[in-house]
């Protein structure tokens, strides 16, 4: 899953990052081959090279599906499982209450009902809590992850844009109507080029076991996601 908040950064840094190193790339490059991004701003021009063709990339097939995507997305993968581990047992837990709930609200005196009523409200608060939480580190780490390799990513793009004669380079990441891009050919995508071209200079050896196109990174989430609210018991509502 690549989320809203994922595509939104992704379009603000790749504007920002690529420009940045476009309007630069004829002075000699930092040691270490790193570069500054330039602050997003709205007035940032929009990067364009002295040739004649309009090409496209998928900035986020390029970086997730790169050898060092493959392997960081991996191991933030793995580093999740704990926590997602976690969040199914609380899921599990609440609906264990939930299904009592719903099969014996009917039987228990009103104190009993009362109390296991409280008991699902208060489990289901720390479970969303927790949920959150998790989705939100998840999306940080994803974010930092996008962020370094795209930043290394940059000058690649821009470099071999200039070496095949294009004259603008536009990112499909986003669907029409989500992105102004109608339509567009493959013949003038460079994604998979400059995948090539950044496995090579980043020296990160291929995954041992791959399937094709790398598939998008997954946040954490429970196994059947939000809890379901126990039914309606009588002749008291039961918990929001």
């Amino acid at each position: 899953m690549t989320s809203k908040f994922m595509r939104s950064f992704l379009a603000i840094a790749v504007l920002s990052m690529i420009s940045a190193w476009a309007q630069t790339g004829s002075a000699a490059a930092p040691a270490g081959g790193a570069i500054s991004p330039a602050a997003p701003a709205t007035s940032t021009p929009m990067a364009t090279g002295s040739g004649t063709k309009i090409g496209t990339i998928n900035i986020e097939q390029a970086v997730v599906g790169s050898n060092e995507g493959q392997r960081d997305f991996e191991v933030l993968r793995k580093k999740l499982e704990p926590k997602q581990n976690e969040l199914k047992s609380q899921n599990d837990e609440l609906e264990a209450l939930q299904k009592q709930f719903q099969t014996q609200s009917d039987k228990l005196n009103e104190d009993a009902r009362a109390s296991l009523q409280k008991q699902i409200e208060t489990k289901k608060k720390s479970f969303d809590r927790s949920v959150q939480d998790a989705q939100e580190d998840f999306q940080n780490q994803q974010k930092e992850i996008f962020q370094r390799i795209l930043q290394k990513m940059a000058p690649v793009i821009v470099k071999h844009a200039q070496d095949t004669g294009f004259a603008m380079i536009v990112d499909t990441s986003n669907p029409w109507p989500q992105s102004p891009i109608l339509w567009y050919g493959e013949g003038g995508d460079i994604t998979k080029a400059v995948v090539d071209l950044y496995n090579t200079q980043s020296g990160v050896p291929a995954p041992a076991a791959t399937s094709g196109a790398a598939a998008k990174p997954a946040g954490p989430r429970p196994s059947t996601g939000t809890a379901p609210r126990p039914a309606a018991p009588k002749p008291t509502a039961p918990p929001q």
